[in-house]
């Protein structure tokens, strides 16, 4: 599939969400009950086969710096999840980083219109996983399956739809060429061509939670993605597999549109090795966002 045929794909869901940001009317993209009158009668078994499958194995992501794998995970509900994700640690932000920044160029200059066109398509695979997501939400927050459903599947996939329509939104307020004239009190008026250029800030920090990685994660991945900066997803040691998958869909979705996928990247860690605080200080990283106590707040604050 081009890039035009998916923003034609998935205009009508922009337009929707666009519409309800300027009214402030209820809008979900998502039905948000689990029913098989909803999803079907094989979508919640489906989706538990696709979590049970991910139990005790290496979890397919391949992630610039990594340094062997990592399982952290344990259910609140009983066992190990023993899933096992690329490790990055200080010695690997290097390479890590730079291949985000490399990324970009390609994304910056697909436009607004494309970039908010992939982001739709990353949420359309996500909500197409939404029963595998609420498993891996309940077995690493320790929810009830339908609030894992709902805050930590349909819900989250409301919030990172509004956040790329505000994007969108404010990317396209200013026109990207502009005709100016100037009337002159004597002969030919003084005329200009301006164009105006988006500029990405640079590699963007997501810093996941133990409570909600999804819900309070994805506004800020797939506002900073859908304005054109890459992404570095450092989810909580006990909370990963929701985060992977996230990746997961997002990198496969670049990649088959031919764009880098390393614009998204998970860091995933041992809970000793602390990374979320290298990575907020590298100069690399020019976006931060974070949920979680008051007490690391506060440290980003001073120190990011």
């Amino acid at each position: 599939m081009s890039a035009e045929e998916l923003v034609a794909r998935h205009q009508p869901t922009l337009d929707a969400a666009l519409a309800a940001i300027r009214t402030r009317e209820y809008f979900s993209a998502y039905p948000e009950s689990p029913s098989p009158r909803v999803y079907g009668e094989t979508a919640a078994p489906a989706g538990q086969a696709a979590f049970d499958a991910w139990l005790g194995k290496d979890f397919p992501l391949e992630i610039p710096g990594a340094d062997g794998r990592i399982a952290t995970e344990r259910s609140p509900y009983g066992p190990d999840l023993g899933v096992r994700y690329p490790r990055i640690t200080a010695d690997g932000l290097d390479a890590l980083l730079s291949s985000a920044r490399d990324a970009m160029p390609s994304w910056r200059d697909a436009g607004p219109a494309v970039r908010s066109a992939v982001c739709v398509e990353v949420l359309a695979r996500l909500h197409a996983r939404v029963f595998e997501l609420a498993n891996a939400v309940q077995h690493t927050t320790g929810q009830a399956f339908v609030m894992a459903f709902q805050a930590g599947g349909t819900h989250a996939l409301d919030r990172a739809l509004e956040a790329i329509a505000y994007a969108h939104e404010e990317q396209n307020r200013t026109p990207p060429i502009a005709y100016w004239e100037k009337p002159a009190g004597k002969g030919e008026p003084l005329r200009m061509t301006k164009t105006f250029h988006i500029v990405p800030r640079g590699v963007a920090l997501v810093i996941g939670c133990n409570t909600f990685p999804t819900w309070n994660s994805w506004p800020g991945l797939f506002a900073s993605l859908a304005t054109g900066n890459a992404v570095v997803v450092k989810p909580h040691p006990n909370a990963a597999l929701p985060l992977a998958i996230t990746v997961q869909a997002a990198r496969e979705v670049l990649s088959e549109l031919g764009f880098d996928p390393n614009l998204v990247t998970l860091a995933a860690e041992d809970p000793a090795d602390r990374l979320a605080q290298d990575l907020a200080v590298r100069p690399e990283v020019k976006i931060i966002d974070f949920t979680g106590s008051s007490e690391f707040g506060s440290w980003l604050e001073d120190n990011a």
